[in-house]
């Protein structure tokens, strides 16, 4: 079976994030870029495949600037055995659509069984690629899944909604992506740190994938406004006087949380 995983490389959640007012992008020299973690519990998705079944050849995917390659490198130490990464100026700001186009280009020269993803970036937070690449690549989409199971020519798991859970399916090959309910990847030994160093990493431009970039003054899709987050407030304070219930209460009311 080959399986490719798409991972990104995002700014550290653990740092405060700023977007560009001009631009709208994610101000990137601002905090340090990382492997999403969605992306890492992806991975180990499938790596836990491919350690029961011999023979699962995984291939990571991504789609960024030349610092990209160290997040390929720490993929390929946890397990990966080769990976493809699109670099293109062009593609600097590419909007959803155009990002869609690109990996599925680039999937469809891998002829995957299957394409895992995590089901939003902790950047972005669209949450819609897997069924975008889905409907390009025409395949079966099994998507914000908490559980998989590979097998029998399918992957199927479930997906968890307010109040219920839905048991979800469909035949390889196919997209699926999955929810942080899954559990942590593994953390990179020795050994993998330095396999990382001999396993290829396919660098392809946007003319390798026959895929052509509007200009930026026709994207795809168009960003209506961009504000700064506005600064927290001071919350209200009631001080108990003998009546801080019925205040209590009438904040509730006035706010419309009761």
């Amino acid at each position: 079976m080959k399986i490719a995983v798409l991972i990104k490389e995002v700014p550290d959640t653990g740092e405060d994030r700023l977007l560009d007012l001009e631009t709208g992008l994610a101000d990137r020299a601002a905090s340090e870029v990382v492997l999403d973690e969605i992306g890492e519990r992806t991975l180990e998705v499938a790596l836990k495949h491919a350690d029961a079944n011999p023979g699962t050849d995984i291939t990571v995917l991504t789609m960024g600037p030349e610092s990209v390659q160290a997040t390929l490198r720490k993929a390929l130490a946890m397990g990966a055995a080769d990976a493809v990464h699109i670099n293109d100026e062009e593609l600097l700001g590419a909007d959803l659509v155009l990002t869609a186009q690109v990996l599925a280009a680039a999937l469809r020269r891998g002829n995957y069984d299957l394409i895992l993803a995590g089901n939003m970036s902790t950047d972005g937070s669209a949450g819609m690629l897997p069924v975008m690449l889905a409907e390009l690549l025409d395949l079966p989409a099994a998507t914000s899944l908490s559980s998989v199971d590979i097998a029998d020519g399918a992957i199927s798991g479930l997906r968890e909604l307010d109040g219920a859970a839905a048991k979800v399916s469909a035949p390889l090959p196919a997209v699926a992506s999955i929810t942080e309910a899954l559990p942590d990847a593994r953390f990179p030994n020795f050994k993998g740190i330095m396999a990382a160093k001999k396993k290829p990493i396919e660098s392809l431009s946007l003319a390798d994938l026959g895929v052509e970039a509007l200009p930026a003054d026709t994207a795809r899709s168009i960003m209506v406004s961009v504000a700064q987050r506005p600064p927290r407030t001071a919350g209200t304070i009631v001080t108990d006087d003998g009546e801080a219930g019925n205040a209590l209460a009438e904040f509730l009311v006035k706010n419309n949380l009761v």
